[in-house]
């Protein structure tokens, strides 16, 4: 295991690569113990590189040959290390060739090529392609990719690689050979290749200009029906990709390929996705609304990501949130024009509060484009993509929609097949406004969540109201010092009988003062809008205020956010003692806002839930988990009361049938889901039975699933165990359904359950689906038994981690991201994480591991 501290890459330190590789050939002779990587690149010094020499990355490979130009070359003649190969004296145009053996049937890191269910499988980005070849693995050196591909007939009768290709050809000892080209020049951490028997579900689609694209999704044996659902998304993808950004297809096919053994959600390699099959296989008995819901926003964004992302890529990994909060962003918007708008804009801010204000507010916290890091792995983050998002959308907000579109027309005209910067797409949009957008580039040097104090007064002879707005943003790791940022609020005022006049401020100073007239008595004053930026708006209300703004919003987002506010202040106050029971008559307003909003079930379920215990880590420091988890269930018992009995005429009513994946269907299973988790939350004795017949009786995987997470609330009970057991048996070959089984009890259990858990046969270490199950689930959902006083959750977690570093240093890095909030947490669960963190601080962790527990002791 390397034990080596990461060495920090800086932002300044950026310089060119003094080479262009303007043609690459690979060859593979695949073997699942010794795969045979031939490498010829065509190499051109560039113009005022000087003598630099040819440095090329490269792990975990054994070297065979090196020739220049036909010439073989002895070890005197270049420098070997464990991270890459150096040649000091090379021509100023030569063809460099390099022979490796890989053993990709070795490589758990799942990183470079490797086996997954027998099959080969490519994951390079960000720098997995060093474990495949000898190259300069960095974003802005761009290829056209040739790649041929020799393997055994019977174990591989499908081979893909990026680009179009050619025919399949006899080699001779039952094996074939395929050749892939790719005309258009990408970065090695596009690259792809897969191989082995696959069931394929084809499609084909015809874009704007007329051409014919061959759609493809290769799956594992018996799966293909399975892949309709995702089939039917890219359809959607691509057209919706034509009509909002004009972008079309520029390839003559599309392949996807899913794997069961994947770090990440899915890839965008050109031409050729890699996907977790989680985020590939659905149907009606085995997958719930979310999956469906999941599936759908993930193929669109790896589809929208073929123009920003592979014609556009980045410069340098500094710029990743340029891919990626951009392609955020537009997966978003195809979500919400896919299903409803307001309901995805709430769940798009859940998301992002539940994850990356909480990484604002902790050790780890960085900007949206960083100056440094340590671990490239490390920075596929929250803030990167989720906040990435919330920038680019208040870009389009500020300039409005038909700028924008000119901006992103100028962006594709101006650089594609280029590797670009945040400063170069913003030229763009400065070239099409003439405005200067340097103050609103802070947004991706400044890490932090901006703090919006609104204060207002009223004056009843003018019918003036003054506001006052102000803005501060705490210090950060490394940033004590803010400058104010250019933050677009929507606004509106509210006269209570459903007149609202609405306008767009751009606060973009430290303090600003608005004025505006009202034609009768004081109005209620609406802020942030459809939360129009990613910022925590501070007011100083009554809760009767409160409440009578919630009952005057006409604006979706604040509605439920303002029931969100109520219920947060109520938890808040029960977990402190300053009251005992919920307040009855706040618990009233929720239910009947509930119940008026069920003419949208969706929006009616986004109301039931309450903020979960990380979500109020922010509220309050110390943080006390397991008092926040009590008070919160107090509270959500209460509700179930309250609505006693709109749950009970929700779930005597059947669920819609024929199921449909829509989302006016799932709508309504989300309600019904939302009353199956409150009844799960009363006090109702006759409930343990209720909900078992429930599960017995549900036709659906989201409503089977809703019924057996609620039983795990009440602990060890019959009901329980024969729901778990039941399912258990029904599901125990569908490896992603049975992931759902671990989640469940992760979430809900204690350490001893993790233990139990991790002893289940079933566990697989070096699956991280089923890590992250159990372990991810318990470490960010469960957080009253992860951050237990006595330690006892971060015991449990703590030697799978170790395990997993051995064998996974990505995904072990990620886990370890659960701790990164301990020093908001009272001080005996706060010792306990510390202490946790330092044990493994001296368990020799490999560098992305180690880069995280550095960052989060400080």
């Amino acid at each position: 295991m390397r034990t080596e501290t990461p060495v920090a890459v800086k932002l300044a330190d950026y310089t060119p690569y003094p080479f262009d590789m303007d043609h690459v050939e690979l060859s593979f002779e695949l073997d699942p113990d010794a795969t045979k990587v031939t490498a010829e690149l065509k190499v051109t010094r560039k113009a005022g590189a000087g003598n630099a020499p040819l440095e090329l990355d490269g792990e975990a490979l054994k070297l065979v040959s090196v020739e220049i130009d036909g010439r073989a070359l002895t070890p005197s003649d270049y420098s070997l290390t464990e991270h890459g190969l150096t040649l000091a004296d090379v021509p100023d145009q030569f063809t460099l060739r390099t022979v490796v053996v890989i053993a990709p049937s070795k490589n758990t890191a799942l990183s470079g090529l490797y086996m997954s269910g027998g099959r080969f499988c490519s994951q390079c980005e960000s720098v997995g392609f060093r474990r495949i070849t000898y190259y300069p693995d960095r974003p802005d050196v761009m290829s056209r990719f040739f790649v041929t591909i020799v393997a055994d007939k019977e174990a591989c009768p499908i081979m893909l690689s990026n680009g179009t290709p050619g025919d399949v050809k006899d080699a001779g000892n039952g094996r074939h050979t395929i050749t892939w080209d790719d005309p258009h020049k990408k970065p090695s951490y596009l690259f792809a290749l897969c191989a082995g028997d696959y069931d394929v579900y084809r499609d084909s689609f015809t874009t704007m200009s007329g051409k014919h694209i061959d759609l493809a999704i290769h799956v594992d044996k018996g799966d293909a029906d399975r892949a309709a659902w995702a089939m039917d998304s890219l359809k959607r993808s691509m057209t919706w990709d034509e009509q909002t950004y004009g972008r079309e297809y520029d390839l003559g096919v599309f392949n996807i390929v899913a794997v069961r053994d994947f770090n990440f959600g899915a890839m965008e390699n050109k031409g050729l996705n890699v996907f977790n099959s989680a985020y590939v296989l659905a149907d009606e008995d085995s997958a719930t609304d979310a999956d469906f819901e999941a599936i759908e926003s993930i193929v669109a964004h790896e589809y929208f990501h073929n123009w920003t992302g592979n014609r556009i890529t980045c410069r340098d990994w500094f710029q990743l949130c340029l891919k990626e909060g951009l392609t955020v962003f537009r997966d978003q918007n195809f979500s919400a024009d896919m299903r409803s708008r307001p309901v995805q804009r709430i769940k798009d801010v859940i998301r992002l509060r539940s994850r990356q204000f909480a990484e604002d507010a902790g050790p780890l916290a960085h900007p949206v484009r960083p100056d440094n890091y340590g671990s490239i792995d490390n920075l596929y983050t929250a803030t990167v993509y989720e906040k990435g998002a919330e920038v680019i959308g208040m870009l389009r907000r500020i300039i409005g929609e038909e700028t924008y579109r000119k901006g992103m027309d100028l962006y594709f005209e101006r650089h594609d097949g280029q590797a670009v910067t945040i400063e170069d797409f913003y030229k763009c949009f400065e070239d099409v406004t003439g405005k200067d957008f340097t103050q609103f580039r802070l947004w991706y040097a400044q890490a932090g969540t901006p703090r919006v104090t609104v204060e207002e007064s009223w004056d009843e002879a003018t019918k003036e109201l003054t506001i006052n707005l102000s803005q501060t943003t705490p210090p950060t790791p490394g940033q004590p010092d803010k400058k104010p940022v250019p933050i677009p609020l929507e606004l509106a005022v509210l006269d209570g009988k459903g007149g609202t006049d609405a306008w767009m401020t751009v606060l973009d100073t430290a303090e600003t003062t608005i004025t505006r007239k009202a034609a009768a008595g004081r109005p209620l004053l609406s802020v942030n809008r459809d939360f129009s930026a990613p910022v925590r708006v501070e007011r100083d209300l009554t809760r009767d205020q409160r409440l009578a703004l919630v009952v005057a919003e006409t604006d979706p987002f604040n509605q439920w956010e303002g029931v969100r506010t109520l219920v947060t202040e109520e938890i808040l106050k029960l977990s402190e003692g300053s009251q005992t029971r919920p307040d009855s008559e706040l618990v009233g307003a929720i239910a009947a806002a509930i119940r008026n909003a069920g003419d949208d079930p969706a929006l009616a379920a986004l109301l039931t839930r309450l903020p979960e215990v990380g979500e109020l880590f922010l509220e309050r420091e110390p943080a006390d988990p397991v008092a926040l988890h009590s008070a919160r269930k107090r509270l959500q018992a209460a509700l179930a009361e309250a609505l006693s009995d709109t749950v009970g005429t929700t779930l005597e009513a059947p669920s819609p049938a024929p199921y449909a994946p829509s989302a006016e269907q799932a709508g309504v299973r989300a309600f019904r889901g939302a009353c199956i988790n409150l009844l799960g939350a009363s006090e109702d004795k006759d409930a343990r039975r209720k909900l078992l017949v429930l599960y017995q009786k549900a036709t659906n995987m989201t409503e089977r699933l809703a019924a057996m997470r609620a039983l795990t609330m009440h602990g060890e009970c019959p009901e329980r165990d024969e729901a778990l057991a039941d399912f258990e048996t029904n599901w125990k070959h569908n490896p992603i359904v049975m992931d759902k089984w671990f989640a469940v009890q992760a979430g809900q259990g204690t350490a001893e359950t993790v233990a139990e858990l991790a002893a289940h046969p079933e566990f697989d270490l070096k699956n991280p689906n089923r890590v992250r199950s159990v372990v991810g689930v318990f470490s960010t959902a469960n957080l009253a038994a992860f951050h237990a006083p006595d330690g006892s959750g971060y015991r449990a977690v703590e030697d799978i981690i170790l395990k997993a570093d051995a064998a996974n240093p990505a995904l072990a890095a990620r886990l370890i991201t659960a701790f990164e909030q301990w020093r908001v947490l009272e001080p005996k669960a706060g010792a306990a994480a510390q202490a946790t963190l330092k044990r493994l601080q001296e368990a020799k962790l490999s560098p992305n591991s180690a880069d995280i527990v550095g960052r989060a002791l400080g």
